[in-house]
């Protein structure tokens, strides 16, 4: 089975390709992107938009940088923040708090239009109960029916959802690799823009999401 990852950035194609054993396709789609403080629900609003244009299972990612000190933020509003405000103010913002502890999160969301078997991976049926679920129940979910109620005239077709943290240090910039916050973000005493691509990715969010994604992946296909 060929799945096709909907980006703009083929370095994340190549990314990806280390992890799947299937083959990976790229389609350079500019999927509608909602605002929401959940990762999750921008990535699954992505993934159904994209499988909606293909009618061929699709993934996706979305990805944010949380400041513990700013509860989070920027979080899913990263990349407006990184285009508005930018990478040295985000760092002198940072620069004048205690706690400098940061991660970068990831999600990738996959849809085919078929429903999955229930497992402890989110699955988002975008409704999520009037919101009463939290990320980390949603993400500690066993059941379907946990996340399952039907929307409107039907349901939204079923997308599962595979996330990825990093944790590390906001720090003044360094290096000149990389992109987006990557030179303030310290992991294990080096910046993202310090790595070269194959040692960021052997540690990056997006990895960590699509080992979990490529390991579900392989299990699913053996067992249809």
């Amino acid at each position: 089975m060929t799945v096709t990852f909907v980006t703009t950035n083929p370095g994340k194609v190549n990314e990806a390709r280390e992890y799947l054993a299937e083959p990976v396709e790229q389609l350079d789609f500019d999927t509608p992107e909602i605002q929401h403080a959940d990762l999750g629900a921008i990535a699954a609003h992505k993934a159904r938009a994209a499988y909606e244009h293909t009618d061929e299972p699709v993934f996706v990612d979305d990805a944010g940088l949380f400041v513990d000190a700013f509860d989070g933020f920027p979080g899913p509003y990263s990349s407006y923040v990184h285009d508005t405000v930018g990478v040295e103010r985000v760092w002198r913002l940072t620069s004048e708090e205690d706690d400098r502890a940061a991660s970068f999160r990831g999600v990738v969301a996959y849809c085919d239009g078929e429903d999955f078997e229930a497992t402890p991976e989110p699955v988002d049926r975008d409704d999520r109960r009037g919101q009463d679920l939290s990320a980390d129940e949603r993400a500690a979910a066993t059941t379907d029916e946990q996340v399952r109620t039907d929307e409107g005239d039907g349901e939204a077709p079923p997308v599962k959802l595979f996330y990825g943290v990093v944790p590390g240090e906001i720090v003044a910039p360094r290096g000149d690799g990389g992109f987006g916050y990557d030179p303030i973000f310290e992991y294990d005493d080096r910046t993202f823009a310090e790595m070269d691509p194959d040692e960021k990715n052997a540690v990056s969010h997006r990895g960590r999401a699509l080992a979990k994604f490529a390991d579900w992946l392989a299990e699913r296909d053996t067992t249809e």
